[in-house]
């Protein structure tokens, strides 16, 4: 009696074990199956708070996955339930585990973001403006808001951001990009303090800054940066003005068009270096990591004049007679019609 039974028990577990073999193969065959998209691809935003259930549901009701349990079920056993919010892409051919597993890496789709060096507070802001995703962050903060956002706890925002491309997923905010530039900036700056020349006539980083950002607005082609920071600071340490147009520029605000007059030269302020001696009270622009590591450890010469070529480059001059016949051969005799400070490909826009 006993040997029938333990046959039919025997028969009816290698049954279930071929069920269950079966069904694990549909099922590993089903995960393993590339979804279908009629448009190749679909852009697809993770709520925050959102669970692994509610997104599968939603990914059926789109047409994008037809069995969810399934793959709710797989995750809970494999213990991989743990998505992150943000927006993702499908693509034809993605299979549900590897949109599993995006979900939780959290691989969402990221954007590039680029800054130019020598661009300032204002035009950092107007670009980011520019991209929707932003906009709101910039237009419905003051200036002082967005800089105590931001974590740029300092008296004046210019040459506190660092000029970079910059990376950002669709839950990033204006703030979150701006907060990433100022850490890089301050890191930048102390790293190149730290590994300053000697005899510089600084006091403090914050002045250094300052001075890189004249440099950065100076230059046009990027191997003169040493040179042009060894003018300046030879001109600060014999008491001399600097004499910077980009200084006076940047003083002159709104009122400036494009033309800088004599008339701009005359005109008082504590950004114009052809008046005050010393360096003007904050940075003029975002400089780079080079016009910084320029600044702290400027090309060693004589010179203390230059003037643009009007090829992108310079010359310089020891005295000022050598100077005074420099600009009357680049800037009046030989000035041609396609003159430029700045090399055709300038790498700034100011």
């Amino acid at each position: 009696m006993l040997k029938p039974l333990l046959r039919l028990a025997i028969l009816f577990a290698i049954s279930l074990s071929i069920c269950a073999a079966l069904l694990l193969g549909a099922a590993q065959r089903y995960l393993e199956t590339p979804v279908a998209l009629a448009d190749g691809s679909v852009e697809w935003t993770i709520e925050k708070g959102s669970n692994l259930n509610t997104v599968n549901r939603q990914l059926y009701q789109e047409d994008i996955l037809s069995h969810p349990r399934l793959i709710s079920l797989y995750a809970r056993l494999t213990g991989q339930t743990a998505i992150q919010a943000g927006l993702y892409q499908i693509n034809d051919g993605d299979t549900p585990i590897r949109l599993l597993q995006r979900f939780i890496r959290g691989d969402v789709v990221r954007y590039q973001i680029t800054f130019p060096e020598g661009w300032g507070f204002s035009q950092w802001l107007e670009h980011l403006a520019g991209v929707e995703q932003f906009a709101d962050d910039i237009g419905s903060f003051s200036r002082a808001q967005i800089m105590r956002a931001a974590a740029i706890d300092k008296p004046h925002p210019e040459g506190w951001l660092f000029p970079d491309t910059y990376s950002y997923i669709s839950t990033d905010t204006a703030i979150d990009i701006l907060a990433r530039a100022h850490r890089r900036m301050v890191e930048v700056l102390e790293h190149a303090w730290q590994n300053r020349t000697s005899d510089l006539p600084y006091k403090s980083a914050y002045e250094a800054l300052i001075m890189a950002s004249i440099v950065e607005k100076e230059t046009g082609l990027a191997e003169e940066r040493p040179a042009i920071a060894g003018v300046f600071v030879r001109r600060l340490n014999k008491n001399m003005r600097l004499q910077t147009d980009p200084t006076v520029i940047y003083g002159l605000g709104d009122a400036y068009r494009g033309n800088l007059k004599r008339s701009h030269l005359k005109t008082p302020s504590p950004y114009n270096t052809y008046m005050i001696k010393g360096l003007p009270p904050t940075p003029i622009a975002m400089p780079s990591a080079a016009a910084i590591e320029a600044a702290l450890n400027p090309k060693a010469g004589t010179s203390l004049y230059f003037v643009a070529r009007g090829d992108g480059g310079h010359y310089f001059s020891e005295s000022l007679e050598e100077h005074l016949k420099a600009v009357r051969k680049y800037q009046i005799y030989q000035r041609s019609a396609d003159y430029r400070s700045a090399p055709r490909h300038d790498r700034k826009a100011d």
